[in-house]
């Protein structure tokens, strides 16, 4: 599970946690280490609250803008579990405008916008994605099955999304595309999941300026990782978008509400 310090990623942490699984977590922000954003988190935490929920949960310190660290932290999974059945990728980049002081609101066509966070999104996510795929399939061809799930975002078809960001996310919907033609013969599975709006520490801090009724918990997200990771015909969904308030219809589980986002449901209730 990459970049599971906060945010998605460590809600997909949790939901796989509370199926019992182990979860190797990484990500940049340390316990007693230098804070990478101002928001709180770090991987040591989420690994700590995956134990809390059923699971059992490994913090690895990983910067994925570097290969050799990406390659080390696939290498210790394999070498610990002596296999590998899910890999999530989560980690991104370009966000940093969210917290150092840039206007991005003033930022008015592509022109106007840093040529850095083009290569940040592609470098820490794009190629980020790329790079730990093709260390975990090896061991998933092995085994003769896996998945892997790309955190992508329907920006992928949106013209008004941001050049960069939008072209980021139908990079990472294709590549998985792609990924998915090599991988079926091997039954290893793999999709673009799409999460709805997300109540993410960053969110939150922006509250106000989103409508929130029928929106997620990062949990809710992780609930619709682990319920692909359970259904033994996965591969009939390889290398095609899902979504996560469709999967809660399609394999019925629901938010830690008791909703199910993407239906403006009442709480669901047995």
């Amino acid at each position: 599970m990459t970049g599971a310090s906060r945010g998605v990623g460590k809600g997909i942490a949790l939901g796989l946690g509370e199926q019992g699984a182990t979860v190797f977590v990484t990500g940049r922000t340390e316990v007693g280490g230098p804070p990478t954003t101002p928001l709180d988190g770090t991987v040591q935490g989420t690994a700590e609250e995956v134990t809390a929920v059923g699971g059992r949960g490994v913090a690895i310190a990983c910067d994925h803008r570097d290969d050799e660290q990406t390659k080390r932290a696939v290498a210790r999974v394999a070498a610990e579990t002596g296999r590998l059945d899910v890999l999530v990728n989560n980690v991104w980049g370009g966000y940093e405008y969210f917290w150092d002081g840039t206007e991005f609101w003033l930022e008015q066509g592509f022109w106007t916008v840093p040529i850095d966070r083009w290569d940040a999104m592609f470098q820490a996510g794009v190629r980020a994605h790329y790079v730990t795929s093709a260390a975990a399939a090896p061991t998933m061809v092995a085994q003769g099955s896996g998945l892997i799930v790309n955190v992508s975002s329907d920006a992928a078809g949106k013209d008004d999304a941001g050049v960069p960001y939008g072209v980021a996310k139908a990079a990472t919907d294709r590549m998985v595309a792609c990924m998915a033609h090599d991988l079926r013969p091997h039954g290893v599975a793999a999709v673009s999941l799409y999460p709805g709006l997300v109540r993410t520490e960053s969110v939150l801090r922006a509250a106000e300026y989103f409508d929130l009724s029928d929106s997620e918990s990062p949990q809710f997200v992780g609930r619709a990782v682990a319920a692909l990771a359970a259904d033994p015909d996965v591969i009939r969904h390889t290398g095609q978008v899902v979504r996560s308030a469709d999967l809660g219809r399609q394999y019925a589980f629901t938010d830690l509400d008791g909703r199910r986002p993407g239906t403006n449901d009442k709480p669901f209730r047995l």
